[in-house]
């Protein structure tokens, strides 16, 4: 589908409008020179405002087909490192797209963060965005729709509600099937261990399980953990969590959250699972290779990426209007919330 760019900025009025030359403008964008940090975010910032694209040859083909999509994952760019640590989600998810995309005879580019320059060349000319979990007022997303580039999302948009071109498992539904798990394995009171990122997934599953308590009559025990801060931010809320007294299950969204808060439980005495269970709403190698192994929800990867790029195709062809696709997630039970004889039970013969 052919499209147009909204603006017609051209490199001197950026440079007029952020009171620069026009070389300083190249090097601003580009990371060259000895430039200020300060005059470089100005003029940055000022080029992203008139909706300059630097790439002469970019420019060139902004309504041209380039048969090649954009992949952006908002989760990576909030963590400001694309190959965290035994998580292996983004990139299974990375290869499956290649390959629905190579399929339908198309590219696939990853692309970091387009709301901070310098972009990669092409990244604006290119057909449409996959954009994996977009936060609230995401700017990646206003940008997109500024430039009147398609795009689809992993994950509803949470500031806009009548988005519908979406992809997501049923976050509130795959919260319910862990809570219910918990509560069957014999968990008398779950904590909820959720990140800080102001996305869907964090929103949704937090609201689901806040509802869930009010229906069970169980107490909310919520706390937070910025998703960046890994297996460390987990230890630290595990010893938050024991110290406001140990509940049944911990049920943290990351597996990496997940692995620390067990560490630092096993740490100091608790059984897992004989005195506590624990599961994870983001299944990693952490969660795999912790001892006992944590239980998982899991992405149903080529499906979810088989409706991403189709569902793009669609929107790039003006097909849109459709309700977002919902896929169920896998549950995988694993010896963390296996129900067995308690301490106490153990102590009395029963």
């Amino acid at each position: 589908m052919a499209r147009e760019l909204q603006h017609g900025a051209t490199i001197w009025d950026v440079a007029r409008k952020a009171g620069v030359s026009i070389t300083t403008v190249s090097h601003s964008l580009n990371g060259k020179g000895n430039i200020s940090e300060a005059t470089r975010e100005r003029v940055r910032a000022v080029a992203s405002e008139m909706g300059y694209v630097a790439d002469a040859m970019a420019r060139g083909l902004r309504s041209s087909k380039m048969n090649a999509i954009g992949l952006v994952f908002r989760s990576l760019d909030s963590l400001g490192n694309y190959g965290p640590n035994g998580v292996d989600v983004f990139m299974k998810l990375a290869g499956a797209a290649a390959a629905e995309t190579l399929n339908r005879n198309l590219g696939l580019m990853l692309v970091p963060d387009l709301s901070r320059g310098p972009l990669p060349p092409f990244s604006m000319s290119l057909d449409g965005y996959i954009v994996f979990a977009p936060h609230l007022d995401d700017p990646v997303v206003a940008l997109l729709e500024k430039r009147g580039i398609p795009y689809v999302t992993w994950d509803r948009d949470p500031g806009r509600p009548d988005f519908r071109n979406w992809v997501a498992h049923d976050d509130a539904a795959s919260t319910r099937v862990v809570l219910n798990h918990l509560a069957a394995a014999g968990a008398g009171s779950i904590a909820y261990v959720g990140g800080t990122d102001r996305n869907a997934w964090n929103f949704d599953c937090e609201a689901a399980y806040v509802a869930w308590c009010l229906e069970t009559g169980k107490e909310p025990r919520i706390y937070h953990v910025p998703e960046r801060d890994g297996v460390e931010g987990g230890r630290q809320v595990g010893a938050r969590i024991l110290g406001d007294g140990m509940p049944g299950a911990v049920f943290c969204l990351t597996g990496r959250h997940a692995s620390g808060a067990a560490q630092a439980m096993q740490e100091r005495g608790v059984r897992i699972p004989g005195d506590l269970l624990v599961c994870t709403g983001s299944d990693s190698e952490h969660s795999r290779q912790h001892k006992p192994s944590i239980s998982a929800l899991d992405v149903d990867i080529p499906a979810a990426a088989a409706a991403l790029v189709e569902r793009l195709c669609e929107v790039m062809e003006g097909k849109s209007g459709s309700d977002p696709v919902l896929l169920a997630a896998r549950f995988l039970h694993r010896k963390s919330t296996s129900p067995g004889k308690t301490r106490n039970q153990q102590k009395r013969g029963f």
